[in-house]
C-alpha cells in the first residue's frame, strides 16, 4: 500500500460550523415560538451554504408526517420536518427553478392559510353554485 492508496477527506470546519449555526438558530426560533407564538422565516437562499451543508441540513431536519403541494404561478412544496413546528417551504417558478427556499417556524406555514379576499371570492362562487342548483337566490 502506498500513500496514494490512502484516501483522506478533509472536513471543512466552516461547513460544520455553518450547519451548527443554522440548527442553533432554528432551535432558538422554535423556542421563541413555543414561548410567545412568534412565527419566523429563515431564507436559505440568502445563506452562503455549500451543497454539502444544504444536504446536511435536509438530512438533519428530515421529514415529518405532513406534506402539502401548492400549484400557483409555480409549484410549492411544503413539508413539516421531523421537528413539529419546523417547516421546509420551497417555491419553484414555472420552469422548475427554486425561487425561494425557506425554513418556517409556525404551527402551519402562512402560505397554506386562506387569504380573506380568496375566502370572499369562494363564498360568492359557492352562493352562485347553490343558486344554479336550487334555481333560487341563497340567503347570506
Amino acid at each position: 500500500m502506498s500513500l496514494q492508496d490512502i484516501h483522506i477527506r478533509v472536513a471543512d470546519a466552516h461547513t460544520v460550523g455553518s450547519l451548527d449555526a443554522i440548527l442553533n438558530e432554528i432551535a432558538s426560533r422554535l423556542h421563541d415560538f413555543v414561548d410567545t407564538g412568534a412565527t419566523s422565516l429563515i431564507d436559505l437562499k440568502s445563506l452562503p451554504f455549500s451543497a454539502e451543508e444544504y444536504e446536511g441540513l435536509r438530512a438533519t431536519l428530515g421529514r415529518g408526517e405532513v406534506t402539502a403541494r401548492l400549484d400557483s404561478i409555480g409549484d410549492s412544496e411544503i413539508y413539516e420536518t421531523r421537528f413539529p413546528g419546523v417547516w421546509w417551504v420551497t417555491h419553484y417558478n414555472v420552469e422548475g427553478d427554486i425561487v425561494a427556499d425557506l425554513i418556517e417556524i409556525a404551527s402551519v406555514p402562512a402560505i397554506v392559510h386562506s387569504q380573506p379576499e380568496d375566502i370572499y371570492v369562494g363564498l360568492a362562487r359557492l352562493r352562485q353554485t347553490l343558486t344554479s342548483v336550487r334555481g333560487e337566490p341563497v340567503e347570506p
